[in-house]
Formats: structure tokens, C-alpha cells, sequence
């Protein structure tokens, strides 16, 4: 019913910046929260940030500063924008999104992921 299609992650220096994007499509009534998700290699998913009801935001302690949620809520898009990306930073990053669908149900939902690589 509901799809997250993550796009943007790719290799990149240190310090340099890349803009993740995730579009939520399907039978959308509403979405209450979008996030990413980070997981490093080796390491369990962390949250990275999260959107509220399309304004309210929250972030992972290490990243406040470097990395900026926002929300186009007429495209059902969520982005991440991340500048100063360090080798630590590396991992896949998931799109997560609880969505009120025509049905009535509201759900959890999860992209599948966009890789991040920061290396010279």
C-alpha cells in the first residue's frame, strides 16, 4: 500500500555533502513521522533524525549541526541533508515513515536503503 524510495547516497570525500532523499508514495491518507536510520558497518541501526508531523525534528546528538531534516508535504518527500560527512558517517541509511493509509490502518514503513560512503 504504502513504498519509500530513497535516492542520493553515493562516495564522498570527508567533509564533503550529500542530500539523501526519501518519497513515500501509495494510498496516503496522512504521514505522522518520517525518519532515517543510519547503520554502520558492523553496528546496529541507529536514528539519525526524524520529522513530526511534518515541522517538529529531532537528531542524533553526534550529527545536530552538521545534518538537516526537512519535508516537502505537498510530495510526501523527506530529505536529509548532510555536509561535513566524515568515514564514521559511512553505512546505509534507511528511509522509516508511519503513514496513515485510505484503509484506515497507520503503519510502520521502511525503505530499502541508500548507501553512504565517505573515503578519500
Amino acid at each position: 500500500q504504502v513504498q519509500l524510495v530513497e535516492s542520493g547516497g553515493g562516495l564522498v570525500q570527508p567533509g564533503g555533502s550529500l542530500r539523501l532523499s526519501c518519497a513515500a508514495s501509495g494510498n496516503i491518507v496522512r504521514i505522522d513521522q518520517m525518519g532515517w536510520y543510519h547503520q554502520a558497518p558492523g553496528k546496529t541501526r541507529e536514528v539519525v533524525a526524524r520529522i513530526i508531523s511534518g515541522h517538529a525534528t529531532t537528531y542524533r546528538d553526534s550529527d545536530k549541526g552538521r545534518f538537516t531534516i526537512s519535508m516537502d508535504n505537498a510530495k510526501n518527500t523527506v530529505y536529509l541533508q548532510m555536509n561535513n560527512l566524515q568515514p564514521e558517517d559511512t553505512g546505509n541509511y534507511s528511509c522509516q515513515a508511519i503513514i496513515r493509509v485510505t484503509t484506515g490502518w497507520t503503519g510502520n514503513y521502511w525503505g530499502q536503503g541508500t548507501q553512504v560512503t565517505v573515503s578519500s
